[in-house]
């Protein structure tokens, strides 16, 4: 007697959800790591720097940001050009968000804290990967503005 099963056709590629590889997390490591000796070279990641930043008393870390914003440009060019997909494999798209009032806090607030601990999201693993450990609590204060964001989204101007 021969049993048959029924079987349904599979989900579109959309809803599939594929695993990340082994090698696609060993490169973000290895892209983390990169960054992470960047930042800590280049004194990126460190609070004198943008101390002096916000105060105007030198232009090290307006060339870095304008550098990073060329570099950006032009991989965003390229990206485009030759269509180049995500690790998934999903194209990669640029859409700006509409500007608003929460822009605005938002931006105060991050740059309140980026004066304040010196850090930026990046920076802060470079940071406690250099030994600076007081930058524990500046990981601590982002990963609760981070949940706050996310627990106010609803109620927050969009």
């Amino acid at each position: 007697m021969e049993t048959t099963t029924q079987t349904s056709d599979p989900p579109p590629r959309e809803q599939t959800k594929q695993a990340t590889s082994p090698a696609a997390y060993l490169m973000v490591l290895l892209m983390g790591v990169y960054l992470g000796i960047l930042f800590s070279k280049s004194e990126v990641a460190h609070w004198q720097r943008i101390h002096d930043m916000f105060l105007f008393r030198e232009a090290h870390m307006y060339l870095i940001i304008v550098t990073a914003i060329v570099v950006a440009m032009v991989s965003m060019l390229i990206i485009k050009r030759f269509q180049i997909t995500s690790i998934e494999g999903r194209p990669i798209r640029y859409s700006p968000k509409p500007y608003h009032t929460g822009v605005v806090i938002g931006g105060m607030l991050f740059g309140a804290g980026w004066a304040i601990t010196g850090a930026c999201p990046g920076p802060i693993y470079a940071q406690i990967g250099g030994g600076q450990w007081m930058a524990l609590f500046t990981l601590v204060g982002a990963l609760l503005g981070m949940f706050g964001y996310a627990a106010l989204k609803p109620k927050l101007p969009h």
